[in-house]
């Protein structure tokens, strides 16, 4: 390299760090690149009062009352909407997937905040408070007629001819105003509700760190008991008290969770923030591009020679002190790794002229998990029709189950739950001890498998919507009838499966492969995928609408109001398609990801050259 010397001393420093790095880890559960502290920011090393399935259990409390709070307004909001509010179906079904969406794109600015300034607790009592007025303004809005438009039978103004009127000016502004409280609140809440509690199993003890997926099934547990209460006990409530009781149960539930949040605090260990995490990332890309015409060493030693030094005086280790293998993928990035030895004066390089090689594995990450997530967000544009227009198909339906009850359409998305109450626990007690005997993984499956599974199994969903559909507009328009509602139970059951598998492990696979300082942040990139999935959702149906309206008949397969005159089961057989084709590029791009820093950091072998770890 003419004009370009490597100093090859700088790795021989970056070993020593390692090893003594690792040498410390054996010292005390408390390593020094994990710092933990107590609820008052005092530094702690007792898992015998902190931390552990104990702490994490008033996290789960949380998760469980939040999720009922979030799951009864969200799964039933169409009906709101539609009924109340007064906007056409189509715009119905985009307001409600947009809303979603935008809980879950909040995610990221709530995992940010956590890992850069606030911590996950602090982040949690913050936007829990914001969520919670959220709820309580939508419940006033439902309760005062002043603040919604006139009442009106939308069904029937559409078959009579006339219109009715929808929320506009004040009555809008007040609506939107609560969904983007509630929105914001849930968004910033989710990802730290799974980061905090899985904070508590810490990386260094080898019987917590093997319990950390036995927490992830424990929290899907509890996210599905709180949409099973939710979608049966919380939207009848809605059905026949009124929107506005509904909101402020919804309120009241909410309220619940955060007593759960405080309660635990004395028994939580805490991550302190670490700063910006988009600080770092630019520092790499930085001097990967300032040092990109100089050649990257092939041996690993001659390229990584620094050691982080984290705010506050942390110190953070090298990659290698932390467990981390190192890729061929995107080597690129490694020039930023690269120090040169002209400077006579002594003094070292910029940070935005070197990097060190944690910081250089923590950009691979992020690039390298951008495919897997790409892949999730077809699954989800799924999930947002069974929240929409399987709803909607519900209220075309025979809703009578006994004399004198009628089931909530919107409790239909109840069922997948019932049967994941049963199947999650029987996975962990079952599945997972004879997957763990046969591929000697500690989880049974690789989260990467557990996300295949389920893509998979999500394109049945949307073909057993599809036939259902098809049956059910032939028979009304031919007989004047409606089928029984649990027609459509199928395409939920097959989907809730599919969510078991793709759900946990997407969490499980993001988590498992962040670095410290940056777990809420990935975390919040399953729920980004949701965001995507959602927004994916409404350009869906708006597109769709455009090109079928083209044609000769004029009318869109989602135009109307009426879904015996729409097309509905065109438009699954398209989703079903279109999931078959992702989980065939999730094949393809999973096969190609080769990082995985699962293991605990005591148990990690050195930094070596070609070290690759594959799913």
């Amino acid at each position: 390299m003419a004009g370009n010397k490597v100093e090859t001393a700088a790795g021989e420093n970056f070993k020593e760090e390692a090893g003594v790095s690792h040498d410390r880890r054996h010292e005390s559960p408390c390593s020094f690149e994990e710092i933990l502290v107590d609820w008052r920011g005092r530094p702690t090393c007792q898992p015998n009062q902190h931390g552990g399935m104990t702490a994490a259990a008033f996290v789960l409390g949380l998760q469980a009352f939040e999720m009922m709070a979030i799951a009864a307004v969200g799964n039933n909001l169409i009906t709101y909407v539609f009924n109340e509010m007064h906007f056409p179906l189509s715009k119905s079904a985009n307001i409600v997937t947009n809303f979603v969406g935008t809980v879950f794109l909040l995610s990221l600015f709530g995992g940010y905040l956590s890992d850069s300034y606030l911590g996950s607790f602090r982040t949690m009592l913050i936007f829990g408070v914001v969520e919670l007025s959220g709820f309580i303004l939508l419940a006033v809005q439902a309760h005062l007629p002043q603040l919604r438009p006139p009442k009106c039978d939308m069904m029937a103004s559409t078959a009579g001819g006339h219109h009715c009127l929808g929320a506009k000016g004040f009555e809008a502004w007040i609506f939107f105003l609560a969904l983007h409280l509630v929105a914001l609140g849930s968004g910033c809440l989710k990802p730290n509700i799974i980061s905090h509690g899985a904070d508590q199993f810490s990386k260094n003890d080898s019987k917590q760190f093997r319990r950390l997926s036995t927490y992830f099934n424990c929290a899907y547990f509890a996210f599905c008991s709180g949409e099973l209460v939710a979608l049966t006990v919380l939207v009848w409530v809605q059905t026949h008290s009124g929107m506005d009781v509904g909101f402020g149960v919804s309120a009241a539930v909410m309220a619940v969770g955060l007593l759960c949040l405080i309660s635990g605090s004395a028994f939580y260990v805490n991550k302190p923030p670490r700063g910006s995490i988009f600080t770092s990332i630019a520092q790499v890309l930085v001097a990967a591009i300032t040092k990109r015409k100089q050649i990257c060493p092939s041996q690993l030693k001659m390229s990584h020679g620094s050691q982080d030094t984290g705010p506050q005086g942390f110190s953070s280790p090298s990659a290698s002190a932390i467990g981390l293998r190192h890729t061929e993928k995107l080597r690129f990035v490694e020039n930023g790794c690269i120090r040169n030895i002209q400077n006579r004066t002594g003094t070292s390089e910029s940070r935005w002229r070197l990097c060190s090689a944690s910081q250089a594995e923590q950009v691979k990450i992020l690039v390298s998990v951008v495919p897997i997530f790409a892949c999730t967000i077809i699954f989800n544009t799924i999930l947002a029709q069974l929240q929409t227009f399987s709803v909607q198909q519900g209220t075309t339906m025979n809703t009578r189950i006994a004399k004198n009850f009628r089931i909530p359409p919107a409790s239909l998305q109840s069922i997948p739950y019932i049967m994941l109450i049963f199947v999650v626990p029987l996975y962990e007690t079952a599945f997972v001890p004879i997957a763990r005997k046969v591929t000697g993984k500690e989880s049974g499956i690789s989260p990467l498998q557990r996300v295949g599974i389920g893509l998979f199994i999500a394109s049945f969903s949307m073909v057993s919507a599809a036939i259902i559909e098809n049956k059910r507009r032939n028979f009304a328009l031919e007989f004047n009838k409606s089928l029984s509602i649990f027609w459509i139970a199928p395409q939920f059951l097959i989907f809730g499966l599919s969510e078991m598998f793709t759900a946990v492990g997407l969490v499980e696979f993001f988590y498992k492969q962040s670095l410290e300082g940056m777990q809420s942040f990935l975390t919040a990139m399953t729920y980004c995928s949701y965001s995507f999935g959602f927004y994916l959702s409404s350009l869906l149906v708006s597109s769709v609408n455009k090109i079928t309206s083209s044609g000769p008949s004029g009318g869109g397969w989602l135009s109307d109001n009426d879904l015996n005159k729409d097309r509905l089961d065109l438009f699954y057989w398209l989703l079903a398609a279109l999931s078959l084709v992702n989980f065939f590029n999730y094949l393809f791009w999973s096969n190609w990801y080769s990082y995985s820093p699962s293991l605990p950091p005591t148990a990690a072998p050195p930094l070596q050259e070609n070290q690759t770890g594959r799913c």
